[in-house]
C-alpha cells in the first residue's frame, strides 16, 4: 500500500522547526474525528497528485461491522453519471453523436423529444426533466429490469423548458444510455464497460454480481430497508444496472472516473472534450439537486458538477472555484481540483441521509487540500 507524504520544508526560524508531515496521518486523523462525531462506521479514501505515489487509507467497518480495505468494493451511487457522461464524451469524440444534437435526431419516440433537449443539456442538467421516474410509471418490485427503467424513461416528459433551468436528472442520464446503446448496439452495461470500465483499467459491476461481497452501506432510509429488495445492498437493486446510480466499484475505480475528466490516461477523451467537460455550461441558471443544495446560480460541467462559490457544499472552501466532481447518496464523493493538482475519492460505508457528507467530510477533503 502505497504512502503519499506531504513534505513541508524544515524550517529554522528563531529556535521553530516545522517538520515533514505524512498526509495519510493527517487524513487518518480527520476521518477518525468525522466517525467519532456521525454514525459513519468506516470510510476508504484514496488521493492521486502527479508524479507521487496514490495515497490509500481505510479506516473502519462497513454496515455488517466487516473491516474495509483498499480495494472494497462500494455501491458508489450517482458517481455512477461520472461513468455515464464519459461513455457518451467517448461517442463524441468518435464523431457519433454532436453535443448540440437534438434527442429527436437519437430517439425521436422519447416524449422529452418533442420539445429542443439536446445531448448537452441531458449531460448537464438543463433539460427540463425531472429528478425521477414517476410512480405511476414504474413498480419498485421484483420483475423491474434495466429494460422496463428505459421504456419508463422514454415515456417521462419535461417539467420546465429546457435551458430555462439546472434540475438534477436521473431520467436524463436514463435517456443517455438509452442512446449508447441505440449506437453500439450493446446492453447499456456492456457498452459502459468496453467504453469506460475496460480502457480505464477500473474493476467495476453494473447489473450483475461482483466475485467478491461488497461492502453493506449502513442507515439506508427506505421501506425496503431490511428485504431483498434494499436499496444500495440487494442483489435486486445490483441487478437494475441503474445508469445513473447502479455502478460498484471500487474506490482507486472512483477515482479514476474523476481523474479521466482531468484527462488522464492521455487520449482516454480528446483534450478539447476534457476542457468542455469541465467549463461550465449551465450559464447563470439557478438551480440543483433538492434542497438545501439548490443554488441561486448552479454551474455544471458535461457530467462532473462544478464547485464554483456554492454553499453549502461538499467540496471545502478550501477547493478552487474550478475543482469539480460527483457525489453519490450511498455516502460517497470523488473530486478533482485542478489549481492544487490533486484528486481524490471518499467512499464511507453509510448513506448520506444523515448529512454527514455535506457536513462532515469536507474535514477530510480539507486535510488533503492542505497538502
Amino acid at each position: 500500500m502505497a504512502i503519499c507524504t506531504v513534505r513541508w520544508h524544515t524550517l529554522r526560524r528563531k529556535g521553530v522547526f516545522i517538520l515533514d508531515l505524512p498526509i495519510k496521518d493527517r487524513v487518518r486523523q480527520a476521518a477518525e474525528q468525522m466517525m467519532a462525531n456521525t454514525k459513519v462506521p468506516g470510510v476508504v479514501v484514496v488521493v492521486a497528485r502527479p508524479n507521487e505515489p496514490t495515497m490509500h487509507l481505510a479506516v473502519g467497518v462497513d454496515g455488517l461491522g466487516r473491516p474495509l480495505a483498499a480495494d472494497s468494493l462500494f455501491p458508489v451511487a450517482s458517481v455512477t453519471k461520472l461513468a455515464t457522461a464519459l461513455a457518451t464524451l467517448r461517442l463524441v469524440d468518435a464523431g457519433l453523436v454532436d453535443l448540440d444534437d437534438l434527442l429527436r435526431d437519437h430517439l425521436p419516440y422519447a416524449v422529452a423529444a418533442h420539445s429542443d433537449v439536446t445531448i448537452r443539456s441531458l449531460l448537464s442538467h438543463t433539460s427540463g426533466l425531472p429528478v425521477e421516474l414517476a410512480a405511476q410509471d414504474v413498480t419498485y418490485a421484483v420483475g423491474l429490469d434495466w429494460e422496463k427503467l428505459g421504456q419508463a424513461c422514454l415515456q417521462t416528459g419535461l417539467e420546465a423548458l429546457p435551458d430555462t433551468r439546472v434540475q438534477y436528472s436521473n431520467v436524463g442520464y436514463g435517456l443517455l444510455a438509452l442512446v449508447l446503446e441505440h449506437y453500439t448496439n450493446q446492453l447499456f452495461s456492456d457498452a459502459l464497460t468496453s467504453l469506460v470500465l475496460e480502457p480505464l483499467r477500473i474493476e467495476g459491476y453494473l447489473g450483475v454480481e461482483p466475485p467478491d461481497p461488497a461492502v453493506t452501506i449502513a442507515g439506508v432510509r427506505s421501506s425496503h430497508t431490511g428485504t431483498m429488495l434494499e436499496p444500495f445492498n440487494s442483489a435486486f437493486w445490483r441487478g437494475l444496472a441503474l445508469p445513473w446510480a447502479g455502478l460498484l466499484t471500487n474506490a482507486d475505480g472512483a477515482l479514476a472516473l474523476v481523474r479521466a475528466f482531468q484527462g488522464f490516461p492521455h487520449g482516454f477523451l480528446a483534450p478539447q472534450t476534457v476542457a468542455i467537460a469541465t467549463a461550465n455550461q449551465s450559464g447563470d441558471l439557478g438551480g440543483g439537486l433538492y434542497p438545501p443544495l439548490m443554488w441561486e446560480r448552479c454551474p455544471w460541467g458535461l457530467g462532473p458538477e462544478l464547485r464554483a462559490d456554492k454553499t453549502p457544499h461538499w467540496a471545502p472552501e478550501q477547493a478552487s472555484p474550478a475543482s469539480f466532481g460527483h457525489s453519490g447518496a450511498s455516502g460517497c464523493l470523488v473530486w478533482a481540483d485542478p489549481m492544487a493538482e490533486v484528486a481524490w475519492a471518499i467512499l464511507g460505508s453509510q448513506t448520506a441521509d444523515n448529512g454527514w457528507l455535506l457536513r462532515r467530510s469536507g474535514a477530510i477533503s480539507s486535510a488533503i487540500l492542505a497538502g
